[in-house]
């Protein structure tokens, strides 16, 4: 039986792109078939698989340019079932794509408000008048380009050669080397690695974020990355998204997952993962 994989939609997405890849390598490595099932939102993604529509989910959740993707981390925060899969990295190259025939004739720009930020000097630079304006994905924006020569819209190569779209510019991102990480998410228990992530929340005291984080330095358990988000409870209340770099189900993993418990108000560990390797994102031929 084939395996639904939510993601972002509709076609042409970055989203779908690493659930394509994704996809490969399950055929690759476990001879298994997948379904792509398109969602409106992250969060609908998500929910996708915790209401048993699709039994996994890819998400972004950093960018190398832009940092974490808010929205997946609040929505993994309120869904208490899910567990990281696989990670997998992939790179972004962002294009515009216009009916226009100059670049100059450009007065709005549509994108995903990730992708608006990963292109923001390059907007400046070339199209510092330009309005832009948010969607929800970098391919619905497509969508406005039709009938509008004053319209363009930062998406990706494969998605203008899925709807016949000529591109101005590529690459327009700020950085060559633009990638995003993404977390394939399931309802299965987490099946190890070499990276683990959590989450907890403190209590308002003095020292509240230092004694946990200390009970990982005082194992040499290494952090590469620490996220900060508001509990949406009061102002100044936060909880903290971190990732270490080992496997839970090591001896000292589990001792000082045991000992913040006593320094959180709420502890979330999304699971232990392997990050799969980065390969180019696929262009269409013809």
């Amino acid at each position: 039986m084939a395996i639904s994989i939510a993601h972002l939609g509709p076609q042409g997405t970055y989203a779908e792109l690493a659930a394509l890849q994704y996809s490969t390598w399950l055929t690759h490595e476990f001879q298994q078939e997948s379904r792509l099932c398109p969602c409106p939102s992250i969060a609908q993604t998500l929910r996708a698989v915790t209401q048993g529509q699709a039994d996994l989910a890819v998400v972004p959740v950093e960018n190398s340019i832009e940092g974490s993707v808010t929205t997946t981390l609040d929505t993994l925060w309120q869904l208490d079932m899910l567990q990281i899969q696989q990670a997998l990295i992939l790179p972004i190259s962002h294009a515009l794509l216009s009916q226009a025939n100059a670049i100059e004739l450009i007065k709005s720009v549509y994108s995903h408000p990730q992708a608006l930020a990963q292109c923001q000097v390059w907007l400046e630079t070339f199209l510092p008048t330009a309005q832009l304006i948010p969607t929800n994905s970098t391919t619905e924006a497509l969508q406005h380009l039709e009938d509008d020569p004053t319209v363009a819209a930062i998406s990706s190569q494969r998605a203008a050669q899925l709807y016949h779209l000529p591109v101005l510019d590529c690459p327009i991102n700020d950085h060559p080397d633009n990638c995003t990480r993404f977390w394939i998410m399931g309802l299965q228990p987490s099946p190890g690695g070499s990276h683990t992530s959590l989450a907890f929340s403190v209590h308002d005291v003095p020292g509240a974020l230092l004694k946990p984080l200390q009970v990982f330095a005082d194992r040499g358990i290494n952090m590469s990355r620490i996220e900060s988000r508001p509990t949406k409870r009061s102002l100044g209340d936060y909880l903290f998204f971190i990732d270490l770099e080992a496997d839970a189900r090591e001896a000292s993993i589990q001792a000082a997952l045991a000992e913040i418990v006593d320094y959180t108000e709420v502890l979330k560990v999304f699971g232990s993962y392997s990050v799969l390797p980065t390969q180019s994102p696929p262009i269409l031929e013809g």
